[in-house]
């Protein structure tokens, strides 16, 4: 049997994904990160994008939006505020979001209402680049 490591998304709603996968990859502060089993420990951000999974040599792809994100050797840890596999994706109700939160930022706004709007439009474009990408 391959080395695994436990794989939790967590979001305020749910727990989004719990199993023993072969390998991460997700976008963390300093850029896309690769986790196999046995990794060395590390506490990161999480970026709005793209997650991929392997488990038993078949890829799942997660939009996700920002969080945080703990490894250990058998476990990564990810808190998130969004996390949809690529087959529940809305595209249009993404782009919808998107066109909102675009509209949007042409309008005055305090710097708190321009924080909120920009995760809106992230997690919505995160999500449009995870269904666009697998179905192009």
């Amino acid at each position: 049997m391959a080395a695994t490591l436990r794989l939790e998304i967590v979001t305020p709603d749910a727990t989004a994904y719990s199993e023993d996968v072969e390998m991460v990859t997700l976008t963390g502060a300093e850029g896309e990160l690769g986790v196999y089993p046995n990794h060395v420990p590390l506490l990161t951000t999480l970026k709005p994008g793209e997650l991929r999974v392997i488990k038993g040599g078949k890829v799942t792809y997660l939009a996700v939006g920002e969080g945080f994100v703990e490894i250990k050797g058998d476990a990564v840890s990810v808190l998130t505020d969004l996390a949809l596999e690529e087959s529940k994706i809305d595209v249009n109700a993404a782009e919808a979001a998107v066109a909102r939160a675009q509209a949007a930022m042409k309008e005055d706004h305090t710097a708190e209402e321009v924080a909120a709007i920009q995760a809106t439009l992230q997690k919505a474009l995160a999500q449009l680049h995870v269904k666009r990408r697998r179905n192009s």
